[in-house]
């Protein structure tokens, strides 16, 4: 008897450790990060994030650097969550005026060529030095669209023209900023802190607890800001407390 279709085999997921390279936030650091390939998995993203983990295409990853624990995931309540709801400031309630004018569209993860036009813009502006400065359409078509979960895009029009999109994942208790780009030239709207307040209203409109922000370092320039936005939780040793 043939009994090779009635066989199955519960293959691991398998977790790899990248090369050490230089840390792109904090100077004379060293970054190390330990990943994996969840094509296959997508059932065990929302426990990996939950973890701490982050994604970027069909990889989840999270820091194991030596001798350094800078890099705290951070998540903020939507306003129907444990930790209570999220308290807007004066500046941030100016920020949300500013920008009332514009127009939001929930799109699927595909790639748009003003979109990356804009994307292009951004990077050219504010990171022309960073990991990402040399990625062309294609690798962003794959930044995009390359997803084993349920990805959207968030965007922002003015004038019949995006200025601002967020890549959102959707997790079974929040969703999740993969990455956002704006209009550089729209300083004075403070685009992204505009889109983390409306993502954390849409993530209410949607009953869910969280939104997701990725990482939070004190030290970092690039991603101090995020402590603007309270009450906020870091993940620290396994457990979620307050920032």
């Amino acid at each position: 008897m043939d009994l090779r279709n009635q066989i199955s085999i519960d293959v691991p997921l398998e977790f790899r450790i990248t090369r050490p390279v230089a840390c792109p936030y904090l100077d004379g650091r060293m970054e190390q990060r330990l990943a994996a390939d969840i094509d296959g998995f997508a059932n065990q993203h929302d426990t990996l994030a939950k973890a701490g983990f982050r994604r970027v295409e069909n990889w989840v990853y999270k820091p194991i650097c030596a001798g350094c624990n800078a890099c705290l995931p951070l998540r903020i309540p939507s306003g129907n969550g444990r930790a209570g709801g999220l308290t807007i400031s004066r500046n941030q309630r100016r920020v949300l005026n500013r920008n009332r004018d514009l127009t939001r569209r929930i799109l699927p993860n595909h790639s748009r060529a003003d979109h990356y036009d804009l994307f292009a813009r951004y990077l050219d502006s504010r990171h022309s030095d960073g990991q990402m400065a040399e990625m062309d359409e294609d690798s962003y078509t794959a930044m995009v669209s390359s997803s084993p979960i349920e990805t959207v895009l968030v965007e922002y029009r003015l004038d019949d023209n995006p200025v601002a999109v967020m890549m959102l994942d959707l997790q079974h208790d929040g969703l999740s900023a993969v990455y956002s780009f704006f209009e550089p030239d729209l300083t004075d709207r403070s685009l992204g802190t505009f889109m983390v307040l409306d993502c954390a209203a849409i993530a209410l409109e949607m009953d869910l607890p969280f939104l997701y922000l990725g990482y939070y370092i004190e030290n970092s320039r690039k991603m101090s800001y995020k402590n603007r936005f309270q009450p906020a939780e870091v993940l620290r040793n396994g457990i979620w407390t307050a920032l």
